[in-house]
């Protein structure tokens, strides 16, 4: 009798023994559980890195008839700042759009506010004082006459504006949304990259109300099928503007949304003003 008491008390030790392994394992499984819950939350719930930035513009969004998804953003002239960027647009806490072509860490088309490039010295190579190479389209606001146009010229000492104080410019390739004879012979002569291939692709337009149209489209897209969705789709009479820096560097930040292309970093974009 003692003999068969002895074990199984050996076997209910050891029974015990498990029992407490099984509850110090499921005690750490609720542990990590939890630990991944509340970190899964406070992701989920974590502060909006735009949250208190100047929200100066109207977002939309639209389908064109050939199925191109245009995403858009309508402000004032006087809202946008040309700026530096240096990585990707999701990394910058700025609302706004890619800008102009790039190579390195050198910016190839103009981008100049009040005489001044975004990206270095005046009439450096790089500094957004050129657009590389070719005359090419170049969105000009000019904030003492309070007019737009599009200019095809080379360099900063080319524009032509009412006060070299008061204005900005932005490079890219001409549009000629008013014009669907001569369109594509500029496009072809002032070079636009990779036109006849579907790429994401963005722009910059301004409308007879005096407003700026900022439009990425994540949709592949050739220039012709992206110029066609934006003279059908977008709610403004007028348009004009250029086609900027597509592909990857198709970028957007908004509050609504977060057009990453392929998170390239951009050398310059097109924010809106009062951000960081």
């Amino acid at each position: 009798m003692w003999a068969l008491t002895e074990a199984s008390t050996g076997k209910l030790k050891q029974l015990w023994r498990r029992r407490q392994w099984l509850i110090v394992s499921l005690l750490l499984l609720m542990i990590a559980a939890l630990a991944i819950s509340m970190f899964l939350f406070s992701r989920s719930h974590k502060e909006n890195p735009f949250d208190g930035l100047p929200h100066a513009y109207t977002y939309l969004e639209t389908v064109s008839p050939e199925n191109v998804q245009l995403y858009m953003m309508s402000l004032s002239p006087e809202d946008i700042k040309l700026r530096a960027a240096g990585a990707p647009l999701q990394q910058v806490i700025s609302y706004g759009i890619n800008g102009g072509f790039f190579y390195g860490d050198a910016l190839l088309s103009i981008a100049i506010m009040n005489d001044i490039p975004t990206n270095g010295a005046k009439k450096a190579y790089g500094s957004g004082w050129f657009n590389a190479k070719y005359a090419r389209g170049t969105l000009v606001w000019d904030g003492a006459s309070r007019s737009f146009s599009v200019q095809v010229v080379s360099s900063g000492e080319e524009l032509n504006v009412t006060d070299r104080q008061h204005y900005f410019a932005q490079g890219g390739i001409s549009m000629n949304l008013q014009d669907e004879d001569l369109w594509e012979d500029v496009i072809a002569k002032e070079h636009l990259p990779y036109s006849n291939e579907k790429r994401m692709r963005s722009g910059m337009l301004y409308d007879d109300n005096g407003k700026l149209w900022l439009i990425v489209t994540p949709t592949l897209s050739t220039a012709a099928e992206f110029r066609s969705a934006i003279l059908q789709s977008v709610p403004a009479e007028g348009l004009e503007g250029i086609f900027l820096d597509g592909d990857g560097s198709s970028q957007m930040n908004a509050d609504e949304i977060i057009l990453p292309g392929d998170s390239r970093a951009v050398v310059q974009m097109i924010a809106v003003d009062g951000t960081k």
